[in-house]
């Protein structure tokens, strides 16, 4: 089988991995003249994005899709009928460097089916990125898929290597797991995220400026992440929110990726007909920021007699709409944390009016330029020349004010 038609076999078999991102890891480029590759600015390709909203390409592929696994929801799983292929180290570090040379890619995103032993697996993975990195000089991003049986010293290496790291929990909860990946061991899972973490903060403290210089080797400097299926069992909003939150609290994690379940040829009887609706995957995500960037709980984003997050409004207006007794508020005065919790404000956005009211009050015409939607955000806030009608937020019909206008089908043509 030539090269391109294992391209085209392993880049699809990695489609369905949503962890593919190259943001939080240390900058390097070869602007020096030695080695090739940068991780600045600046049939495979997987498009992501940066925090600063750089699109970002890697070359996404598996190293194999055969693999001695079973899980149900997996496509590549051991019975599955798809047609299988196999790179060699040698394919997959050409793939990358040429991949670079013609601009194509800024990175590469390598994960694998587990063959012969999770040990085996995880050294040829490996050394695919200790040739990139040590023979030719390779400083592109690299992200690899972990196995959690494999031995430390592998992961250890592995992290010498690459940017980041990543193990994927599959499902929220450990009765899921064990029904639909028999192979796979929660408690492993956890037990090498631990022991990631480890070796994330030695290698963290080993960065400080100290008069022996730094005491501890590299170590995926853009951290470790995680992915869960969300769709393929029963699990609801509340729970993959609260695993989340384990996640990140436990290991601190950079990202949990949440991918809809996507029904799969031949699949069993356990997993569901349909997909669930894409935008649930998107509320998820929503939510996510919300504590990580915007100090909420866990507890606080999720209707507690409810258990799902409304895919009509996004979670942080529907808490608004649960807590309305809190607003409006004067922005003019809110504290930061008052103001993160205001519908249509992000970040950015707060720091912007923080900036502004130091010099002046923030005025409704105001609210464009720092890029602030007036619609969402007028009915919760109290602005120098704006304040909203008593009523309004009483109003039993405000919440119709937000929810997307009906659309009529049409025939498309």
């Amino acid at each position: 089988m030539d090269v391109q038609r294992k391209l085209e076999i392993l880049a699809d078999a990695a489609k369905y991995d949503a962890s593919c991102a190259s943001s939080g890891t240390e900058k390097r480029d070869s602007r020096d003249g030695k080695g090739i590759g940068s991780t600045d600015p600046g049939m495979g390709i997987c498009h992501s994005y940066a925090p600063d909203g750089r699109c970002i390409s890697l070359l996404k592929v598996l190293l194999t899709n055969a693999c001695n696994y079973d899980c149900l929801y997996c496509v590549n799983r051991a019975t599955s009928n798809v047609p299988r292929a196999r790179f060699t180290i040698d394919e997959v570090v050409k793939l990358t460097l040429d991949f670079y040379r013609r601009n194509y890619i800024e990175g590469l995103f390598l994960s694998s089916g587990i063959i012969r032993s999770a040990d085996y697996t995880m050294e040829q993975v490996v050394s695919v990125a200790r040739k990139l990195r040590e023979q030719h000089h390779f400083r592109g991003y690299i992200h690899l898929k972990t196995i959690p049986e494999a031995d430390d010293a592998l992961i250890a290496e592995a992290g010498k290597y690459a940017d980041r790291l990543s193990i994927n929990i599959e499902v929220p909860e450990e009765t899921s797991l064990a029904k639909l990946a028999p192979e796979k061991n929660v408690r492993a899972i956890r037990r090498t995220m631990g022991r990631l973490r480890l070796k994330l903060d030695e290698a963290q403290e080993g960065r400080k400026v100290t008069p022996k210089g730094n005491t501890a080797p590299r170590f995926a400097p853009a951290g470790q992440s995680t992915q869960m299926i969300i769709g393929a069992d029963t699990a609801n909003d509340q729970t993959i929110l609260n695993t989340s939150a384990n996640l990140y609290g436990s290991y601190r994690l950079k990202r949990v990726y949440y991918s809809a379940f996507s029904p799969i040829p031949d699949a069993s009887r356990s997993l569901p007909l349909a997909a669930p609706p894409l935008v649930r995957e998107h509320r998820l995500y929503q939510a996510d920021w919300l504590m990580r960037f915007y100090g909420f709980d866990v507890g606080e984003i999720v209707e507690q007699t409810e258990g799902m997050l409304s895919l009509d409004i996004d979670p942080k207006l529907a808490w608004a709409l649960r807590h309305r007794d809190r607003f409006p508020i004067d922005i003019n005065r809110a504290s930061r944390e008052d103001l993160l919790r205001v519908p249509g404000f992000g970040t950015k956005a707060v720091e912007r009016i923080i900036a502004t009211r130091r010099f002046t009050s923030v005025r409704s015409a105001d609210l464009a330029r720092l890029h602030i939607p007036r619609n969402k955000a007028l009915p919760f806030i109290v602005l120098s020349d704006h304040r909203p009608a008593p009523h309004l937020l009483d109003a039993a019909g405000l919440i119709e004010r937000f929810k997307p206008k009906p659309a009529q089908l049409g025939f498309g043509f």
